[in-house]
């Protein structure tokens, strides 16, 4: 095992260092007790485990070594099936988030999109890569993700003349006359919201202002509002008059408790609006932007890029592999996210995988021992570097080597509580039943 330090973000819409009204801020909390000082003026956004250059996880044993730099000499360290699949890096960036205020509306590109705009604009877009994704929840999480229902969405436009105005009497009609055909609905839909999105700001904000003001009045008298009305007016407080405000209106609201999780492929519109969560996609980090942001805004491609599929996201709640296992495997072939809770003083056995994992530990203390298949992980030059049986506590970060199992341990105090980060299991064959590699096990460390 190769431990690790891991950079984290201070993007402004993250919590700050010591939370709010009770609240955590796990990102801060992780880097802390991984032994970075913490800066109280800063929020706390982002903890990068990865090898994206925007963000690369470091060698704790080699200040300013790379994990890819370690790895481009060490190939056999990400196992065969993975580098015949993917290549020479690690094809998923792992990442715990810390929300305050909301993200911005947004899309990530499919492959053929992401080469053509990283090509265009590398400095907006910076890799060619594309970016599907899945988040599971560490606290209560809030999340708007993908197109409402057709019938949902009419009645929204009904219900608020401030959005119908934003949307224009043609492409809301449209929306209304659209019936039952799948293909009516979805051009209908995709006219609607690009109406909106591309609607001039000096409309957006009146309307955005006065929908604000019947809202808060109507509160005041006395109406309950419903939570899509009540998150419009919590998104206006954080970025007022902006066009994101409405958009809330065309997208589902989720709310996840821990340890459930939602999947979001490419071009589907999404915002993170509160809460922690631990976070795994492909190795990207491209964002088109169209509200909720001060950033930059490339509306038109996201509009135009969106699939317009319309209905709730599936929630995720994971599978249970093995005794304290959980796994969580949305359909793309990049990754997959297990969590392991270990009741103190137990133990369990994170079976070898094929590909590299990485590993995190976000609460409790124990230990790993461990022990490998030699067809997978290879001799390693650098053997100094990797810990056959480190200690466990929160905050470590680990590069597990392809083919190495880890027996863990939990400390006689506390459960212990790992989320472990891998390619996709369906892409590798596994012993019938035992979760785990062919090959005869030798001690890799």
């Amino acid at each position: 095992m190769l431990r690790l330090n891991c950079p984290v973000q201070n993007y402004a819409w993250g919590r700050p260092a010591k939370g709010k009204n009770g609240r955590t801020c796990a990102v801060a909390a992780l880097a802390e007790a991984a032994g970075v000082a913490i800066d109280l003026e800063k929020p706390y956004a982002e903890l990068w485990m990865g090898t994206h250059p925007s963000g690369p996880a470091c060698l704790h044993a080699e200040e300013g070594t790379t994990l890819n730099a370690w790895l481009e000499a060490h190939p056999a360290a990400l196992g065969d099936a993975l580098r015949q699949r993917f290549g020479s890096d690690l094809p998923f960036l792992f990442k715990v988030l810390s929300v305050e205020t909301a993200l911005s509306i947004q899309s990530h590109p499919d492959k053929a999109l992401a080469e053509r705009l990283h090509a265009e604009r590398p400095k907006v877009y910076k890799d060619a890569n594309h970016k599907p994704e899945m988040a599971i929840a560490l606290t209560d999480f809030e999340a708007l993700c993908g197109f409402v229902g057709h019938e949902e969405l009419v009645r929204a436009l009904d219900a608020t003349p401030e959005l119908a105005a934003c949307v224009g009497a043609g492409p809301a009609a449209a929306l209304r006359a659209a019936g039952q055909d799948g293909k009516a609905r979805r051009a209908a839909l995709r006219e609607a919201f690009t109406a909106l999105m591309l609607c001039d700001a000096c409309t957006v904000a009146g309307q955005v202002n006065a929908l604000a003001a019947r809202l808060e009045g109507e509160r005041t008298g006395g109406r309950a509002l419903s939570p899509k009305e009540a998150l419009v007016l919590r998104l206006n407080a954080q970025y007022p008059a902006d066009v994101g405000v409405l958009s809330a209106y065309f997208l589902n609201l989720v709310v996840l408790q821990p340890n459930q999780g939602i999947h979001l492929a490419a071009n589907v519109p999404h915002a993170y609006v509160s809460g922690e969560l631990v976070e795994c996609m492909a190795t990207s980090d491209n964002v088109i932007r169209a509200g909720l942001t001060p950033k930059l805004r490339d509306t038109a491609v996201l509009c135009e890029s969106l699939t317009y599929e319309q209905g709730p996201p599936e929630v995720l709640r994971g599978e249970e592999v093995q005794q304290y296992t959980r796994r969580y495997a949305p359909p793309f072939d990049e990754f997959e996210v297990q969590r392991l809770e270990v009741p103190a003083g137990a133990s369990t056995l994170l079976p070898a995988n094929p590909g590299a994992m990485l590993l995190l530990a976000t609460a409790g203390a124990g230990e790993a021992r461990a022990s490998g298949c030699g067809a997978e992980a290879g001799p390693h030059p650098d053997a100094e570097l990797l810990e056959a049986a480190p200690g466990l506590r929160k905050g470590d970060v680990f590069f597990v080597p392809a083919g190495t199992s880890l027996q863990l341990a939990a400390g006689p105090g506390a459960p212990l509580t790992l989320w472990v980060a891998a390619v996709n299991a369906q892409l590798f064959p596994r012993n019938e039943g035992s979760g785990s590699v062919q090959g005869n096990e030798k001690h890799v460390g």
